[in-house]
C-alpha cells in the first residue's frame, strides 16, 4: 500500500448537538480512487471543504503530501489540488474552450495544458460549441477539466455524477477510473450511492452523522455482511444509498 497523501486526525466541524464532521481520522493512500459514502447530510461535503480548506476546522488535523495544513501554507498546498464541489460555473455563451482559456489564466498555468484536459474528459471534439449548449454531463466534464488544470496530485469531486442520466454517469466513472493511471493522481470522490464506489473505489471511508464508520478496502467491507449492500445498511442503519 502507498503512503497516505492525505490525512486527518479527530477532524471536527461544530459543536455540541450541531457537529457536522466528528473526530474523522481518513487515511487515503497515494494513487487510489478514494470513494467517500453516505447518506445525504452525512458530512461528505463539509468534510471536503474543510480539506480545502474552505471551512476552518472547529478541532483536528489535516496533513496533504506530508505538510500539516496550516493559513500559511494553504494556498501552496492548495496548488497542487484540484477540486469540483456543488456545481461548476461557466460563462454559457463563451466555448469550452474560451472557458477554460479563463480559467488557465487565473491559474496562471500554461495554455497548452487546455488541449491535454480536452482530451482527458473527451471534449476535445466540442471544445468550439458554447457551454449553453452542453448536456449536463459535458458541463460536468467541463468542471472537472477546469479542476484538472494544473495537473494537481490530488482531484476532490463532490457527487460528480448527481443530476446524470445513466450514460453520463457512466462516462464520468469511466474516466475517473483512469486518472490514477493515465495522470498519476489521487483522487477523493464523494457519492450517496454504493453502486457508485463498487464500480470505481479502490478503497471507500463510510460517514454517517458526521462519524466515519468504515474504511478500508471494498473487500474488507464485503466481508462485514452477506454482501456489499448488506454490509452498507447494517454500518448505516439504513442510510438512503443504493
Amino acid at each position: 500500500m502507498n503512503a497516505n497523501i492525505i490525512e486527518t486526525d479527530s477532524l471536527t466541524k461544530g459543536t455540541g448537538s450541531q457537529m457536522r464532521v466528528n473526530h474523522i481520522d481518513l487515511r487515503i493512500p497515494e494513487g487510489c480512487v478514494y470513494g467517500f459514502l453516505g447518506p445525504n447530510g452525512a458530512g461528505k461535503t463539509t468534510t471536503l471543504k474543510l480539506l480545502l480548506g474552505l471551512l476552518k476546522p472547529t478541532a483536528g488535523t489535516i496533513t496533504i503530501f506530508g505538510q500539516k495544513m496550516t493559513d500559511k501554507n494553504r494556498l501552496s498546498i492548495m496548488k497542487h489540488t484540484g477540486s469540483l464541489i456543488e456545481s461548476p460555473s461557466f460563462y454559457g455563451h463563451l466555448t469550452g474552450l474560451e472557458n477554460l482559456q479563463i480559467v488557465a489564466k487565473l491559474k496562471k498555468v500554461p495554455a497548452s495544458e487546455i488541449t491535454n484536459v480536452l482530451k482527458t474528459v473527451r471534449l476535445y471534439e466540442q471544445r468550439d460549441k458554447k457551454v449553453k449548449q452542453y448536456s449536463l454531463g459535458m458541463k460536468q466534464r467541463l468542471g472537472i477539466a477546469m479542476a484538472l488544470l494544473g495537473n494537481p496530485r490530488v482531484l476532490i469531486l463532490d457527487e460528480p455524477t448527481n443530476g446524470l442520466d445513466p450514460a453520463g454517469i457512466q462516462e464520468i466513472r469511466e474516466f475517473i477510473k483512469e486518472l490514477p493511471i493515465i495522470r498519476q493522481m489521487t483522487v477523493l470522490v464523494s457519492s450517496h450511492l454504493l453502486s457508485e464506489m463498487e464500480q470505481m473505489a479502490d478503497m471507500v471511508g463510510i460517514i454517517n452523522h458526521g462519524r466515519l464508520i468504515f474504511q478500508g478496502t471494498l473487500a474488507s467491507l464485503e466481508s462485514q455482511g452477506d454482501s456489499l449492500e448488506d454490509a452498507f445498511l447494517k454500518l448505516t442503519g439504513g442510510g438512503e444509498s443504493l
